[in-house]
Formats: C-alpha cells, sequence, structure tokens
C-alpha cells in the first residue's frame, strides 16, 4: 500500500467511447502495467483482428471479454500519481451493466468522464452523468477523448465541452469547476505529457487534473459497516464472513451484530490479504471471525456492525429515485428488485409521494398517480425480506441502490430515511 491518501476513481461513459483504453493507457503511463504485458496484449489484439486495442486488453483480461470485446466485470485497478494512490472502479458502459456501475460508483470519491471527439454526448453519457449527480460523486473530469480522429481539432473539443456543459447544468452539477482536458488515449496525446497536436490548449493535462482532484475525506468517525460479499468455513479457523470495510474501523476485540439475520459475537481474528492484522478500516477487504457465529447463521447481504451501534434494518423506507429506463409507467404497488450493497431484495413502491423536478430538485407534483422514464421521485419503499440500509446522509456507502426488473436497470436512487423495524 501507498503512503499517498487513496482515491477511488470511477471511470464513466457512453460504449465504444474509450474507457477502457484510457484506463489501461493510465496503468501503462504511471508505470503500474510493464512494457512487455502490453507488448503481449498488442500481440494478441492483433491475432485476433484487433490490433489497437492492446490497452483495453490491459484491463479486459478474461478471455470471454475478450472474444466479444466487451467490458463486463468492474476491474479494480491500481495506480500512483505524485499525490495520490488510485484505485480504478472501471464502469462498463453496455446497458444491463448499470447495475455494476452503481455498485461501483457508490463507491467511487471522483470520476472521469470519457466523451469522444467524434460523437459527443450519447445516451449512456447522460445517464452516467446523471447517476453520479445521484450517488454523490464530488468532482468530475471530463476527459474529451479520440481527438485523434477528429484531427485535434479545436472546434471539435469546444463542441463536445459545450454540450457536456449544458448537460452538467441540467443535473446541477457545478459545471464551472469541472475539468475539461482534450486527449487521445490511444496515441497518447495529453495524458502524462502535454501534446504538441493541441498547442491551443493550455489546461491541465489529465494526470495534472487527478493530482488537483479535492482530498476525500475517509468515513472513520462513522460507525463499522461491513456488507457480507460471502461466507466461507476454512479449516482449523471456524467461519469466515468476507466483505469490504465501508466505513469505521474493526479490530480482533470487538463485539459485533450481523443485521438483518440478528447474530452477533466477538471478533477472534481479522485477515487482510491472507495475513492476520490488529484493525482495518475503510476500503479494505477482510475476513474475519466472529466466536459463536456459524455458517449458516448469516449470509451474503448482511452487514456487519458494532454491537452497541448495529446496522438499521428496513421496515420501510423512503427514497429518492430516478427513473432511467421503464417500457411503460411504474406506479405504487410495483416490486422489482432492489441492490444496495451486497444485498438483493424485491421490494414493493408502496406510494408515489412527490414528483421531482430533475433539473431543480425541487417539488413538481404531490402524490403522483405514476412515474415514468427520466422523471425523479420520492417514494416510500417496503422490503418483502428483511433488508439492512442506512439513510444516505449518515451513511452514503450503504445508502444508494438500483433497481433492477426485465434483466435491466430500470431506476436508481438514494435513501432519505429508514423507518426501522
Amino acid at each position: 500500500m501507498s503512503d499517498k491518501p487513496h482515491q477511488n476513481l470511477a471511470i464513466i461513459g457512453h460504449v465504444d467511447h474509450g474507457k477502457s483504453t484510457l484506463v489501461g493507457r493510465l496503468l501503462f503511463e504511471t508505470g503500474s502495467v510493464p512494457e512487455h504485458v502490453i507488448e503481449q496484449h498488442r500481440e494478441e489484439a492483433e491475432e485476433k483482428g484487433k490490433g489497437g486495442f492492446e490497452f483495453a486488453y490491459v484491463m479486459d483480461n478474461l478471455a470471454e471479454e475478450r472474444e466479444r470485446g466487451v467490458t463486463i466485470d468492474i476491474a479494480h485497478q491500481e495506480f500512483d500519481t505524485d499525490e495520490y494512490y488510485f484505485t480504478i472502479v472501471d464502469c462498463p458502459g453496455h446497458r444491463d451493466f448499470v447495475k455494476n456501475m452503481i455498485t461501483g460508483a457508490s463507491q467511487a470519491d471522483n470520476a472521469v468522464l470519457v466523451v469522444a471527439a467524434d460523437d459527443g454526448v450519447a445516451p449512456q453519457t447522460r445517464e452516467h452523468v446523471f447517476l453520479a449527480r445521484t450517488l454523490g460523486i464530488g468532482e468530475l473530469i471530463i476527459a474529451v477523448n479520440k481527438m485523434d480522429v477528429v484531427d485535434y481539432s479545436e472546434d471539435s473539443y469546444k463542441e463536445v465541452k459545450e454540450q457536456v456543459g449544458n448537460l452538467l447544468k441540467q443535473v446541477r452539477f457545478d459545471a464551472d469547476n469541472a475539468t475539461f482536458v482534450p486527449i487521445s488515449a490511444f496515441e497518447g496525446d495529453n495524458i502524462a505529457e502535454r501534446s504538441d497536436n493541441t498547442s491551443w490548449y493550455d489546461g491541465d493535462i489529465l494526470l495534472e487534473a487527478l493530482n488537483n482532484l479535492p482530498a476525500p475525506q475517509p468515513p472513520t468517525d462513522a460507525p463499522l459497516r461491513l456488507p457480507i460479499q460471502d461466507v466461507y468455513t476454512i479449516s482449523g479457523i471456524g467461519t469466515v464472513p468476507v466483505g469490504r470495510i465501508e466505513t469505521g474501523t474493526m479490530s480482533a476485540g470487538d463485539n459485533v451484530s450481523f443485521q438483518p439475520s440478528d447474530v452477533g459475537g466477538e471478533v477472534k481474528t481479522v485477515e487482510m490479504h491472507h495475513e492476520e492484522v490488529a484493525q482495518a478500516g475503510p476500503g479494505d477487504n477482510v475476513g474475519f471471525n466472529v466466536r459463536g457465529v456459524g455458517k449458516d447463521d448469516i449470509r451474503r447481504g448482511d452487514v456487519c456492525g458494532p454491537a452497541d451501534d448495529p446496522p438499521k434494518v428496513a421496515e420501510t423506507f423512503k427514497a429518492q429515485v430516478v427513473v432511467m429506463q421503464h417500457p411503460s409507467v411504474i406506479t405504487a404497488g410495483y416490486t422489482p428488485v432492489f441492490h444496495a450493497h451486497t444485498a438483493q431484495v424485491a421490494c414493493t413502491i408502496e406510494s408515489i409521494d412527490q414528483k421531482l423536478d430533475p433539473a431543480s430538485g425541487e417539488v413538481a407534483e404531490e402524490n403522483p398517480d405514476f412515474i415514468k422514464s427520466g422523471d425523479a421521485a420520492i417514494v416510500t419503499v417496503r422490503p418483502q425480506k428483511p433488508l439492512s440500509i442506512e439513510p444516505s446522509s449518515e451513511i452514503p456507502e450503504l445508502g444508494s441502490f438500483a433497481v433492477r426488473d426485465m434483466g435491466q436497470t430500470i431506476a436508481a436512487g438514494k435513501v432519505l430515511e429508514v423507518n426501522e423495524r
């Protein structure tokens, strides 16, 4: 681990606008991927008739993805700049991967929005910016990519900049403070070194813009919240739940509670990367053993927290949602699946309380009959089985969710208040 402050960085934007290539290029330029690995990927890409994909290949190292030529999983990759130690949360652009983006982007502090200079704002550009705003991503760096395709034209760059600026204003992102950088991820322009091809541009290059991001405040003053990803049985130790600490810290000797399973006990050991540690904190992936808790007592989707300040379990909760796509309309009584942290629970929308104006956030209508694609609303939700979730104002890491139905993500949102059971 680096002694520099850590940032989680989401790379968002429309499919085919060059996100994977940019990520590969960033890893290469910061020395996180050695030259020979890139060479190997280059040969492989050429063999498959996809010359020029070598940087994207660095990210898409799953064979299936190479064959299909799409980015599926969220891959975590690390790189260092002068100021920060970054983990990239690579957020795939395909529509049915929006859920990944939500569970990914909700872990991100800041984001790079990739927009192709030859294509401009596309449907997913809009969707991802909307999500980033809903999920509380702080600063946006806009990388206007594929400048090589438009012959490094300043006019093309300005046109995209204006399009994106208007989009940011629509969702109330601070467009005046957003950083725009003309780049070519493929050629390497303005990423680690200033390019002669854009002599008309005098702003920060991409690595400088990343160095200038504000430092995130680590959520160590919040109580421990650790969503369980898996539960293992390991011989000689016993039951070992595994997950990523979102807030707070965990130490051996702590008394913890798992909700909604409602079991608990004393933490005996905490491990990171197969080594025992005295304490782990936000962002750490840990495995731990709790005295008296068996494999069948807890499951994926449970949240571990202190016994004296256990995770909330919702009878109902109020949430602000954004409907991204739905073939018809959403009315009270609709029961899709909510994906929150590691939990997936069917939830009924009991009432639609207010429809919001997405541009201003003001209330546009009280108790509307329905909401549809493009609408933002405040709704009351009743989980069909116990769900641990937190108000995003208190613990943002456990306060956002995606709503899925018919094999696609139809909405995203954040929790405003929890009515505990």
